[in-house]
């Protein structure tokens, strides 16, 4: 009685499509003629796991064989994934090892790898990122050999095509059916190799070098801004294009304001008489200019006041965020004889209207 190809596989009926796949891939493996020479089991085994897999992996036939079993296939739809490696047509065991070797696929021709892409991390102030500015900034990067203009061969001479790949980069070598792909030692897979290299650069095609930079730091950036600055970074190889120095914005704390999106928020101490009584107090902007704001007699510390579009600009459109003014009340220290005296007749004038909270207070604490 012929084994149920769910058993043959170790996996369940329901098993996904990607599980069925990684069984056989597994099991093929282990059993495979060449890696089993003269062990009829292993070759029985390899055949039964192959059967199985060409019924499981095609959804038609996966539905036939769950309804009918074996019998769904007794006209010989079974047999015939049994003739050697003929019989996978369609995706079986030759797509897996394509997919693991690289078999089948059209070979391209190698070449110099591109420069990587670069980062540096640029601080800002707050005014700076308000306004926008001009910096200049100075690093040291790989840079295109001046000597050998990149190439990275001496003067007078220049790389040659790899005799050993043939310009591809890569070879392949034939172990038992398996074909093995692997970079190529000669031209360390660029596909070009030098007989006699730059006496500057070693035959590296560039040399790090200082040089100084110029970055536009547009209005309204933010902490984790980037700024591109195409074909600054590490020079390619061998003459391969240049990657990309991308600049990271880091905004400095500031003395008095925090900044929250396009939003300011600036803490403003007031004595206790300008918060009974009210008054007008000069508030500072980030763009450089002060605003009077009036504080109502009778404010409290925590109270918040908003000035609209007195923010940050926004980094694309243009209206501004909000300033927003946080009240504290300073409680007066060190006062003279004269100024407690006073204090104490404005206490005992203090009536539970003027400060209802601590009489509430009061109450429920007694």
């Amino acid at each position: 009685m012929a084994r149920d190809y769910y058993e043959i596989l170790g996996v369940s009926k329901t098993a996904t499509d990607s599980e069925i796949k990684s069984a056989y891939r597994k099991l093929a493996m282990k059993y495979h003629p060449d890696r089993n020479p003269n062990d009829e089991n292993a070759e029985k085994n390899f055949k039964q796991v192959t059967e199985s897999y060409e019924v499981l992996k095609d959804s038609q036939k996966r539905a036939a064989y769950d309804q009918f079993g074996h019998s769904a296939f007794s006209q010989g739809s079974g047999s015939g994934s049994s003739h050697g490696f003929g019989g996978f047509g369609g995706g079986g065991f030759a797509d897996i090892f394509e997919d693991m070797f690289g078999m089948g696929r059209e070979q391209k021709k190698a070449g110099p790898s591109s420069g990587s892409d670069l980062r540096y991390d640029l601080s800002v102030s707050l005014e700076q990122a308000y306004s926008g500015d001009q910096v200049e900034i100075s690093l040291t990067v790989p840079s295109t050999c001046d000597s050998c203009q990149g190439n990275g061969a001496r003067k007078g001479s220049s790389p040659k095509t790899c005799s050993q790949c043939g310009g591809y980069g890569k070879v392949r070598a034939q172990q038992g059916f398996f074909t093995i792909e692997r970079t190529c030692p000669a031209c360390s897979g660029v596909g070009e190799t030098i007989s006699d290299p730059c006496s500057a650069c070693r035959g590296q095609g560039r040399l790090n070098k200082g040089k100084k930079l110029s970055v536009n730091v547009p209005p309204g950036v933010d902490n984790g801004t980037r700024i591109r600055l195409a074909g600054e970074g590490e020079a390619g190889q061998r003459g391969a294009d240049a990657g990309d120095l991308y600049i990271f914005i880091d905004i400095q704390s500031h003395r008095i304001f925090e900044r929250e999106g396009n939003d300011t928020y600036l803490e403003v101490p007031i004595s206790s008489l300008d918060a009974i009584l009210g008054s007008t107090i000069n508030v500072p902007c980030i763009d450089g200019t002060k605003v009077k704001l009036s504080v109502a007699p009778g404010t409290q510390t925590g109270t918040r006041m908003r000035m609209k579009g007195k923010g940050m600009p926004p980094l694309r459109g243009h209206s501004r965020g909000d300033q927003y003014v946080d009240i504290e009340i300073e409680t007066p220290v060190s006062l003279s004889k004269k100024q407690q005296s006073l204090f104490q007749e404005i206490k005992e004038l203090e009536l539970e209207k003027n400060i209802p909270k601590s009489s509430r207070f009061r109450k429920l604490s007694n």
